[in-house]
């Protein structure tokens, strides 16, 4: 990582707040904050200013305030307690039902705080308060737990160091994601061990985006020279997050409180006006704008009437010494404001203080309403503030995709073509799903020798180029077992496309078992067991819209097998039928099926090696990693043979 010496952009975290051994890197004491979360607005000392500065932002509250204020100054037709007195009224009003929305928020925030939360202190765990957590901390999260805070992910009860978590409270997707732990530290599985860990994380400063995150970090083995691993979005488990289908794991908080990325999310925005308000504003601006015209007017009608003789000082209102020497300027502008002030319930003072308790009674019925209850979680609707009542339901734009929203988002595999011949488990037959068939029909006729060994590859491609997790039971939240297959599998994956492509290559034969110790292990048509040793996976993303696995076959031979949409893949392939696949892929699309295409290269050791020096310099690299990570990926992933396309089928 020469060339960053000088970032100084990041921060140091010492892992169990162990320091570096002597000699190895400088200790840099930094100061971080505790692990309180606040949603509150006002605290006891700053709720006076503070509401009556949000309070008298408001047109019709500020303008009453200007009544008032002349009345006390001018002699003027009406008393000040007319208007101080109506205005003292809506001020109060509104300040309590501010307050106390607010203190619901405090105890709320509270009893977030107070949560007990499992972490390693000598050795032993130990429980404190959440609030109570520090960066550097190595925390224990238990199934179906919400972590605490941002946590790097060190490592798993399960054996190849994964876990499955729900995002749905930060992004509100329902899918289980799965995230890795640290190579170096995946196989610590108790507190002792993780206890001695000698390990520091270099990472960015806390930024809002959920779906990025840069750091790296060093493990110290025996006094040596540290290992650097790079860390990203899939080592960080986020607070608010769900850990499911895993029964702990363990995580050094790195962000904490206020600093977390879900709070860095929701911190104090401007102050939400409604649509009505804004309305209202409007109104009053229109009706400010008539009261300043007729007091202008009476101003000015009342020196018309006067100019005529004997009119000015009438025998019942005769002006003093004083009066009769002043500005004629001075006197025609406290004309204007006594007219402004005797004219002023053109607008009225109780509307807001209406509004107001409107809003709070409503919010009520919100909470009241049995039609908004959920059976599943025996919880009502929680209404946090009354002030956006009205905007329920106010919709203006809707952003939409497909999947998921127009579809049922439950995808099922309908065919693969390879080199032009198409394949179509005859589980499938007329869109209707037969439990009791197994194998393929061939619509095509067959590849014969030659394309037997491309056709092996293209499944062994679908069997080992994803991200699916097995898992071996029954009671998975949430997901569908394949009862299809010769070995019971449930497989878990972010992308429910993977999940498709995964069981449908079953139904052809060819079932992914599992990846255990670095080796992804497939079962082939003939019943027997192959083991790949997975190199580097190079991620999907959407600039790219690929994804690739290096594996290592048992002979010693190296793939790199990639997917991704046609117009990512045809580009970048230099030989195979093409025409043929194209020609397929298109009539798929215009069926409205998702489509996938398959290529591969087979890399010599040196090769492998340029490319794993290059994958590991940009992972490693704190600032522009993603830059760097796709100038290597595009050196990469070129020059494929075309192996064919898959095709999957979305609902709607």
């Amino acid at each position: 990582c020469a060339g960053e010496e000088n970032w100084v952009d990041s921060r140091t975290i010492y892992v169990g707040h162990r320091e570096p051994p002597p000699g190895t890197e400088a200790y840099i004491p930094q100061r971080f904050p505790d692990n309180r979360i606040v949603s509150s607005k006002y605290t006891f000392w700053n709720f006076v200013p503070k509401n009556l500065f949000e309070q008298f932002r408001r047109i019709a509250n500020f303008y009453f305030l200007i009544i008032f204020l002349v009345q006390l100054i001018i002699d003027t037709p009406t008393s000040p307690v007319t208007s101080g007195l109506p205005l003292l009224f809506v001020i109060t009003v509104t300040a309590i039902k501010q307050g106390y929305e607010d203190w619901l928020r405090h105890k709320a925030d509270n009893a977030m705080n107070q949560c007990p939360v499992h972490f390693i202190q000598h050795g032993k765990l130990v429980r404190k308060q959440s609030r109570k957590l520090r960066v550097g901390d190595i925390v224990m999260v238990k199934e179906d737990e919400t972590f605490p805070c941002d946590l790097i992910f060190l490592s798993s009860s399960r054996g190849d160091g994964t876990c499955f978590v729900t995002t749905a409270s930060l992004d509100g997707e329902s899918s289980h994601k799965t995230y890795y732990a640290v190579q170096d530290t995946k196989a610590f599985h108790n507190e002792q061990e993780m206890d001695a860990l000698h390990a520091t994380i270099e990472c960015e400063q806390p930024q809002p985006d959920l779906y990025k995150f840069v750091g790296r970090i060093n493990v110290y083995h025996d006094m040596n020279e540290p290992t650097a691993r790079p860390l990203g979005s899939e080592n960080l488990l986020l607070r608010g997050a769900t850990l499911k289908n895993t029964e702990k794991i363990f995580g050094v908080a790195i962000y904490t409180g206020m600093e977390t990325k879900m709070a860095l999310n929701y911190q104090a925005k401007s102050q939400k006006r409604s649509a009505v308000e804004k309305s209202m504003n409007v109104f009053l601006i229109v009706y400010l704008c008539i009261l300043i015209s007729k007091a202008l007017i009476n101003t000015v009608l009342k020196y018309v009437w006067q100019s005529e003789p004997f009119r000015d000082e009438p025998w019942y209102n005769q002006k003093t010494e004083p009066e009769r020497k002043r500005n004629l300027f001075l006197r025609a502008f406290t004309d204007f404001l006594a007219f402004m002030v005797l004219f002023n319930y053109i607008i009225p003072v109780s509307m807001y203080v209406t509004v107001e308790m409107q809003k709070f009674l409503g919010s009520y019925f919100l909470t009241w309403d049995e039609e908004m209850f959920d059976e599943d979680t025996g919880e009502g609707p929680l209404v946090n503030t009354s002030d956006l009542n009205e905007e329920l339901g106010q919709i203006e734009y809707v952003f939409t995709d497909k999947t998921g929203t127009l579809t049922e988002n439950n995808m099922e595999f309908v065919e693969c073509c390879i080199e032009g011949h198409v394949y179509v488990p005859h589980i499938i037959c007329n869109g209707q799903i037969l439990h009791d068939c197994t194998g393929i029909d061939m619509i095509d006729s067959s590849p014969g020798g030659s394309g037997k060994e491309r056709e092996e590859l293209f499944f062994r491609a679908l069997c080992l180029c994803h991200t699916v997790q097995v898992k071996d039971d029954d009671s998975v939240d949430g997901l569908k077992k394949n009862q299809l297959s010769r070995r019971s599998c449930i497989y878990i994956s972010s992308s429910p496309d993977e999940v498709a492509l995964v069981e449908g290559i079953q139904r052809l034969g060819y079932t992914y078992l599992r990846l255990k110790d670095n080796f992804m292990e497939i079962l082939n048509r003939e019943n027997n067991i192959e083991k790949f040793e997975l190199l580097e996976v190079l991620s999907f993303d959407s600039v790219r819209r690929r994804m690739s696995v290096i594996v290592k076959s048992s002979t010693g031979d190296i793939f790199l097998f990639c997917k991704g949409a046609d117009s990512s893949i045809f580009p970048r392939v230099k030989e195979g039928k093409i025409e043929q696949v194209r020609s397929r892929v298109e009539r798929n699309a215009v069926e409205g099926l998702r489509t996938l295409c398959v290529a591969y290269k087979k890399l010599t050791a040196e090769e492998y090696r340029n490319a794993q020096k290059l994958l590991q310099n940009a992972k490693l690299a704190l600032q522009d990693r993603e830059k760097k990570l796709a100038e290597v990926y595009e050196k990469i992933e070129r020059d494929f043979i075309l192996l064919g396309a898959t095709a999957v089928e979305d609902r709607l």
